[in-house]
C-alpha cells in the first residue's frame, strides 16, 4: 500500500496582493477553495501580530467555510492563544514571529521558554486543539516539544531549500544531503516521541520531492511557490502539479 502524504498549502501571499492595496480581492477563502479543489488536504495561514496579510476576519471565514482542515500558524501570545480558541482550527502551529523578518527564519525555541511554551499548549490542548511546534531539525528541540505536549512537530526546511538553490539545484550535491539528512534524523525522532513529523518552509517544485520521500513524513505545508505559480497556471493547477510531484516521491 502507498504511503499517503498530505499537503497544506499556505495562502497568506493571496492575502499580501489583496493588503497591497487595501481592497477587498483576491480573497483568501476564494484561494482555499482552488486549492481544495486541486487537492490540497488542507489549508495554513499566518495570522501575525502586524497583520501585514491575514486579517483576523479572514481566519474568522476560512474556519467557517473551508471543507478541509485550517492551520493556523502564530506566535505563543496571550491575543494568539484567544483567537484560536474563538475560532478553533483543526490545527495551532506554533511560530517565532519578528516584526522586522520578511518570512519566518527559523524553528520555535521552544527549549528556551519551556514554562511559557508548556502553558500555551496546554490551554490550546484543553480547548481541544492539535498543537504542532514548527522547530529547527535538532533533538534537543524535539526533545524539548515533546516534553511540552506538542503532538506534531513540523521541521523547518528552509536550509535545505537554501543549499538546493545555491549548490547547482542538485539533490545529490553533498551540502543538499546533509541538510536532507537532518531532517531525516529529525523526522525518525519526532516519531519516536509519538509525535506527527510534518515539514515546510522554502519548499517549490524543484526541490519537494528528496524531502516528500523521507520515511513517515505526513504532511508538507507549502505556500509561496504555489501562490507564485498560480499567477501563471491558477492556484488550482499549481496545487494539483505540486501534489502529483509529492505522491510520486512518496509512492518511489
Amino acid at each position: 500500500m502507498a504511503r499517503m502524504i498530505e499537503l497544506g498549502v499556505n495562502i497568506d501571499h493571496v492575502a499580501t496582493v489583496r493588503q497591497a492595496r487595501r481592497t477587498y480581492e483576491p480573497d483568501p477563502v476564494w484561494a482555499a477553495i482552488e486549492a481544495h479543489l486541486g487537492g490540497a488536504d488542507g489549508i495554513t495561514v499566518h495570522l501575525r501580530e502586524d497583520r501585514r496579510h491575514i486579517q483576523d476576519e479572514d481566519v474568522r471565514r476560512l474556519a467557517e467555510l473551508v471543507h478541509v482542515k485550517l492551520n493556523l500558524e502564530m506566535a505563543a501570545t496571550d491575543e494568539m492563544v484567544n483567537i484560536a480558541i474563538d475560532t478553533k482550527p483543526q490545527m495551532v502551529m506554533l511560530v517565532p514571529e519578528g516584526r522586522e523578518e520578511i518570512t519566518t527564519e527559523g524553528g520555535l525555541d521552544v527549549a528556551g521558554q519551556k514554562r511559557r511554551i508548556k502553558d500555551v499548549v496546554g490551554r490550546l490542548n484543553d480547548a481541544g486543539l492539535i498543537v504542532s511546534a514548527f522547530v529547527d531539525p535538532e533533538q534537543l528541540q524535539i526533545e524539548a516539544a515533546a516534553a511540552c505536549g506538542f503532538s506534531v512537530c513540523e521541521v523547518h526546511t528552509g536550509p535545505y531549500a537554501h543549499a538546493f538553490w545555491n549548490d547547482g539545484r542538485d539533490a545529490e550535491s553533498p551540502a543538499v544531503l546533509a541538510e536532507l539528512e537532518k531532517i531525516r534524523t529529525a523526522g525518525e525522532l519526532i516519531v519516536e516521541a509519538n509525535m506527527r513529523f510534518n515539514a515546510g518552509h522554502a519548499l517549490n517544485y524543484v526541490n519537494v520531492q528528496p524531502v516528500a520521500a523521507l520515511p513517515s513524513v505526513r504532511e508538507l505545508h507549502i505556500g509561496h511557490s504555489i501562490v507564485s505559480r498560480s499567477v501563471f497556471v491558477g492556484m488550482r493547477e499549481a496545487v494539483a502539479e505540486m501534489k502529483r510531484l509529492m505522491r510520486e516521491a512518496a509512492i518511489g
